[in-house]
């Protein structure tokens, strides 16, 4: 069992491409799952996430306050920037405007610890940034897609901020709390998570798919090209950012891969919660889920590679 969830958490790029490309081919299968069922799903990714984590995690924030000031101004002015020009150069209708916007407002997504970790990254740093970002995700996320997106749709500002409470952090919190109260059992939940949260996140994004599979094959090509370099400007910008600071490589190789990797399940949840007259808001959040999975795989082979290269 524990090889078997190995394999999946290893290989959760392919898992969701598999997911996604399933449920592009066959979306009637998953019609009757409601898409609302993606908050419930995110919630128990984040649960995980919190059993994962401690207190001691976030000694980093005191301890290293430079780079995580630099690695959180980084993530909430490049991704949502980013969303915002890239929406107004493809001139994206409202809804396709809306998700992408969402996804550059979210916090670093999970994810990201794995694959800093594959690219021989700063990991502690890359844990802090999910970790302080996630905080300040309730205030941050909302404020800034009303900043950018408010012209042009209403935005729920405290609406949002209680959704992401609800769907993120109080799930965190639980997760904390029965890691202090029961660390032997979440010992030895620890060789299954990688992979519940993998299994998560493909079912999420086949599910976002499934219920807009026409539209999206209708004219979704421009949406893929966006989403696709939105992660990919991200991911370099944050590693220009890290070497125009002379930061060290491990510590660029962070800030890069946070800053490109976003919570885009969180921000489909909060298009699927917030923006139901917009329906496809939903897509780019989930079409993001599958290609930074990818695209998070291959830079950390590159990284690696480029590693063995310079040791020879």
């Amino acid at each position: 069992m524990k090889t078997l969830c190995y394999y999946i958490s290893k290989y959760m790029a392919v898992l969701v491409l598999a997911g996604a490309l399933l449920s592009l081919a066959f979306p009637r299968v998953l019609e009757p799952i409601p898409t609302k069922a993606i908050n419930y799903l995110l919630g128990m990714v984040m649960f995980g996430m919190g059993l994962t984590l401690n207190l001691h995690d976030f000694k980093i924030v005191f301890s290293r306050p430079k780079d995580m000031i630099i690695g959180c101004l980084a993530q909430f002015t490049v991704m949502p920037l980013l969303a915002w020009g890239l929406a107004k150069a493809f001139q994206l209708d409202e809804a396709l405007a809306l998700g992408v916007v969402l996804v550059g407002c979210c916090p670093g997504g999970t994810a990201s610890n794995v694959i800093t970790y594959l690219a021989k990254g700063d990991i502690a740093l890359s844990v802090g940034m999910t970790g302080v970002s996630t905080l300040l995700a309730p205030l941050l996320t909302p404020l800034l897609t009303w900043a950018l997106a408010g012209e042009r749709i209403q935005v729920d500002v405290l609406g949002m901020l209680l959704s992401i409470l609800w769907v993120v952090i109080l799930p965190i919190a639980m997760g904390l709390l029965i890691k202090s109260l029961w660390p032997k059992f979440t010992e030895k939940a620890m060789d299954y998570l990688p992979a519940f949260s993998s299994v998560a996140i493909a079912f999420t994004v086949s599910i976002i798919i499934s219920a807009n599979a026409s539209k999206l094959l209708a004219g979704g090509m421009m949406i893929i090209v966006v989403v696709m370099l939105h992660n990919i400007f991200g991911l370099g910008i944050g590693y220009l950012i890290g070497r125009l600071l002379r930061l060290g490589e491990p510590k660029i190789r962070a800030i890069s891969i946070e800053v490109g990797m976003q919570n885009s399940g969180l921000a489909s949840a909060l298009a699927t919660l917030h923006f139901a007259a917009y329906p496809m808001a939903t897509i780019p959040g989930a079409i993001f889920g599958v290609w930074h999975n990818i695209s998070g795989a291959i830079i950390a082979w590159f990284f690696r590679r480029k590693d063995n290269i310079e040791t020879k």
